[in-house]
């Protein structure tokens, strides 16, 4: 007689339920590119709780499940998709994730995930070349920039530690403009907000390296030792790069680690045309680059490269004796010794797919594209009367605003908030907002190359025609 688990586990429904599945992905797909369906479907967090709170599955397949949690998610595939740093996955990449999912390798231990483990090692040494590293750079993918960007962080206090400073005497140097998830994970390694020196940023809004000097003498006058400077490639507001050359040649006067938060823009180190934005960034002691963004790859993804291999082995040295026999080696198949997470998935599997299947262009074409899609929608800003462009950009990220004649900053900020949270509950298109020295702008992302000119002429006259809408309830 067959138990509901043997019902669990059957192939054959496994195999049903998959074609009804992969059709519907398919269709969806298809139904996202032709723009035949919108972005979002919006719906306030209560009325969504509420909806699946309720939720009943009729028949014998999951079918309408899957349908249902399309029809509620936000849809990255779509070309009007221009938010988030959130890449459109590849779908060859998404099927090497449904295999992942089956396989469940946890690969703390070599013996646990054998082929990712190898595959992984693969995938480092070539985002390691890339870079501009030797062969003595090594490192692993981990889950997520914030892990990523800790385990670095921990990993330059951990040379700190060696020489004796105490904790609370140590401090970072980072731009006032770096993602908020150093200040977290510097948080989490016990310093306080004085132990984080902010650099100001200039009017290209990237770090003014020519103030380090000053910073870091005013930290040594207070009894601070600096353990790293972090450079942003780029800021996660606008997109802008800092100087990687000049923070280096800072770092090594000092004898300081030189740590890079790639996660975003760290995939130019494939693009021909846009590479040049990371020059510098091979003298980086650790550098972090996220595979979920700008790679093609799903989330979460981000490889963490360090220039000296042993350095990837320093923070998170630890005895467990039920999982390996030598505690003091330094193997590089038995990840747990170097990675946060003991259960970590088989990520590798996913980037290395598309690696086979479409060579290293294919990470140059999508960078590339993304990039000048960014470019030439800031130069249809800068021709409309109706409109402001922050900053000519550097990537994929273009902050511009709403500026009709007549109104100040205050009310042009309500004007813009209320253009952005229009466009949220209309869901044809999704773009998101930020605030840059005290005024609101809109934010566009570039993350599908399927997003055509056509387009950006329509959001542009769909938020004109949103703001004139406004005005004159107003």
């Amino acid at each position: 007689m067959e138990t509901r688990l043997d019902d669990l586990y059957n192939p054959k429904k496994f195999e049903e339920f998959g074609f009804e599945l992969i059709e519907l992905i398919s269709s969806f797909l298809d139904d996202s590119h032709k723009d035949t369906i919108k972005v979002n479907n919006w719906k306030e967090p209560e009325d969504q709780l509420e909806y699946w709170r309720n939720y009943n599955i009729e028949g014998d397949s999951p079918k309408q499940l899957f349908k249902d949690i399309l029809e509620n998610s936000i849809n990255v595939q779509h070309p009007k998709y221009i938010g988030h740093q959130i890449s459109p996955t590849a779908p060859l990449s998404a099927l090497s994730g449904l295999l992942s999912a089956i396989l469940n390798n946890g690969m703390a231990v070599y013996e646990m995930g054998a082929a990712a483990t190898a595959i992984e090692k693969l995938v480092i040494e070539l985002i390691a070349k890339k870079i501009g590293y030797n062969t003595e750079a090594d490192g692993f993918i981990t889950s997520g920039g914030t892990l990523a960007n800790l385990t670095a962080l921990l990993s330059a206090r951990q040379s700190m530690n060696r020489a004796g400073i105490a904790n609370d005497k140590m401090a970072i140097i980072v731009s006032a403009e770096a993602h908020y998830c150093i200040e977290k994970s510097v948080r989490v390694m016990g310093f306080d907000g004085e132990q984080v020196i902010k650099v100001p940023v200039g009017d290209q809004f990237n770090m003014q390296t020519g103030l380090l000097e000053e910073c870091y003498a005013k930290a040594i006058s207070q009894g601070k030792k600096i353990v790293a400077v972090v450079g942003s490639a780029p800021s996660t507001s606008t997109g802008m790069y800092d100087d990687l050359e000049k923070i280096a040649a800072f770092c090594k006067s000092k004898k300081v680690w030189f740590h890079v938060d790639a996660a975003h823009g760290g995939g130019a180190i494939f693009s021909q045309k846009y590479k040049h934005l990371l020059q510098g960034v091979e003298a980086a002691d650790s550098v972090v680059i996220d595979g979920h963004k700008m790679l093609l790859s799903p989330s979460i993804m981000t490889f963490l490269v360090f220039k000296d291999e042993q350095d990837s082995y320093e923070t998170f040295k630890q005895k467990a004796q039920y999982l390996w026999k030598q505690d003091q080696e330094e193997e590089w198949y038995n990840l747990a010794k170097r990675t946060f997470e003991c259960t970590k998935s088989m990520m590798s599997i996913q980037f290395y797919t598309i690696l086979k299947f479409y060579g290293e262009e294919i990470f140059d074409q999508f960078v590339t594209k993304l990039f000048d899609l960014g470019k030439n929608f800031a130069e249809k800003v800068k021709l409309d009367k109706d409109f402001e462009l922050f900053l000519d950009p550097q990537s994929n990220i273009v902050c511009f605003r709403y500026k009709p004649a007549g109104y100040d900053n205050s009310q042009l900020n309500e004007i813009n908030n209320e253009i952005r949270e229009n466009l949220l509950r209309d869901g044809e298109f999704y773009i998101v907002q930020t605030n840059l020295n005290g005024s609101v702008y809109l934010r566009t992302t570039f993350m599908n190359p399927k997003t055509t000119e056509k387009i950006m002429d329509e959001l542009l006259f769909k938020i004109k025609n949103s703001a004139k809408n406004i005005l004159a309830e107003n």
